[in-house]
């Protein structure tokens, strides 16, 4: 059985989508979630679906060594970044190397970096006049959103989309790839 952790910072629908996908999986659990926020609704999905969930301050996410232990009590042997905004630090990077996997919503290496999630991206992606957006997992490096790109899948903008409609279209993407995909790369298949 391969243990998976999700960091998420937010609402948590990416969390909750793949727990729900792996819960009757005899190869993978989802064993823990983690967060940086205290208010994110995350904990609430967790607490529903019975996940142990914890938040831990920017700092200790920095320094890595209460968040190692911690994956090391629940015997992780892969992360999982779902609508995460902090960057991994190195301690973590070097712990888990070529086993972290993120999801960024867009098709990288276009609108990836610091300060790129979210609407922020889907807003940058109708000002310059895309015609096309999508969702990119790759592996996570030093570098916000510069990992080897693992998949990635495309929707259509229409020159009449707002922020919502892309968001929408990039979510659909997410909720049917992410989980295929974390499975894939988790197993070696």
């Amino acid at each position: 059985m391969k243990r998976i952790v999700i960091f998420a910072s937010g609402s948590g629908s990416n969390a909750e989508n793949i727990v729900r996908y792996f819960s009757d999986s005899n190869a993978i659990e989802i064993s823990l979630i983690l967060s940086n926020r205290k208010d994110a609704f995350v904990h609430e999905r967790a607490k529903k679906l019975g996940i142990p969930s914890y938040t831990f301050n920017k700092g200790e996410f920095e320094e890595a060594g209460l968040i190692l232990e911690t994956l090391k009590q629940y015997k992780i042997d892969f992360i999982v970044l779902a609508g995460f905004l902090l960057k991994v630090s190195q301690p973590i990077l070097d712990a888990f190397p070529n086993r972290i996997i993120n999801i960024h919503p867009a098709l990288l290496p276009k609108f990836g970096g610091k300060g790129m999630y979210g609407d922020k991206v889907h807003q940058a992606v109708i000002d310059t006049g895309e015609k096309e957006s999508g969702i990119s997992i790759h592996y996570v490096n030093e570098h916000y959103d510069e990992g080897d790109v693992i998949f990635q899948a495309a929707c259509e903008v229409l020159p009449d989309d707002s922020v919502n409609d892309v968001a929408q279209k990039v979510h659909q993407l997410e909720y049917k790839y992410f989980p295929e995909v974390i499975e894939k790369v988790v197993l070696n298949k």
